[in-house]
């Protein structure tokens, strides 16, 4: 399996393809398995690199409490121990949050910015939802947590066409959740809390595109205009009819429009 050192924490990695290196980073929840279905279309043109940071997938815990200045610097790291100098960077929800500040603490480092169903700050609506999914989390009870945390997913078209199904995936927590999974998950939310870099979006000079989702409710679309209105030339697109898992709500529709914009950008890199 792919790991390396950074910091005396084992940090796992997947790649797929060649070429211009672009970086996938996950969301709450979120593993390198995660972006598996994209892996194909991906890296036709583009090296794929998936990596789980600090409490994510397969990489070490973090006994400590951290923020995500530390998630960033991880990355950072990581990138030198892959020696990639320039990257294009995906990152969803806490991804995204990781992705910016990234952006601004190493423009250097940044051929793009693709920031997916994510905000600038950390509002109160998100301290609240993650109070309330902490808890749930703490029960040690699956049930219990995905009952709390599917309906904020998804967008209710989808919610309630696919219920079974969802009810199926809420059963997985049944397996994973126990002491360990709940106190990488909690340090994951609480690293967000106080999360701001809303005022030094100007200064990202990235070529960047913006995702929302029409029914966020964890993200809500003015989160992301506020976004584009701050990050000079960049691109904002609504996916209709889905909430904060675009990904997976409407995967094809979700990575063309990842992959509309790298071939839009290829020519003024």
């Amino acid at each position: 399996m792919p790991y390396v050192k950074i910091l005396d924490k084992n940090i796992y990695y997947r790649e797929y393809g060649s070429g211009e290196p672009i970086v996938f980073l996950n969301g709450m929840m979120m593993s390198t398995s995660s972006w598996i279905p994209f892996a194909k279309i991906v890296s036709k043109d583009y090296r794929m690199i998936t990596v789980d940071l600090l409490d994510q997938g397969r990489s070490d815990s973090c006994e400590d409490k951290y923020i995500i200045d530390t998630q960033v610097e991880f990355l950072n790291q990581f990138l030198g121990e892959l020696n990639l100098k320039k990257v294009h960077i995906l990152g969803t929800s806490y991804g995204g949050k990781v992705a910016l500040t990234f952006a601004i603490k190493h423009p250097t480092k940044v051929k793009s910015l693709i920031l997916s169903n994510t905000d600038s700050y950390t509002t109160n609506i998100m301290r609240d939802i993650g109070r309330g999914w902490i808890y749930g989390a703490s029960t040690l009870d699956g049930e219990i947590f995905s009952t709390l945390i599917m309906p904020y997913i998804y967008s209710y078209h989808y919610y309630e066409k696919n219920y079974e199904e969802i009810k199926a995936k809420g059963k997985t927590f049944e397996k994973m959740l126990n002491e360990e999974w709940y106190q990488r998950f909690k340090r994951g939310i609480e690293s967000a809390r106080n999360f701001n870099v809303y005022d030094e979006l100007k200064n990202i000079k990235s070529p960047t595109l913006i995702i929302s989702s029409e029914f966020d409710i964890i993200t809500p679309i003015g989160y992301q205009k506020l976004i584009h209105e701050e990050i000079e030339g960049s691109k904002w697109i609504i996916i209709k009819r889905a909430g904060h898992a675009s990904m997976y709500e409407k995967p094809e529709e979700f990575i063309s429009i990842v992959m509309d914009f790298l071939e839009s950008i290829k020519n003024i890199q």
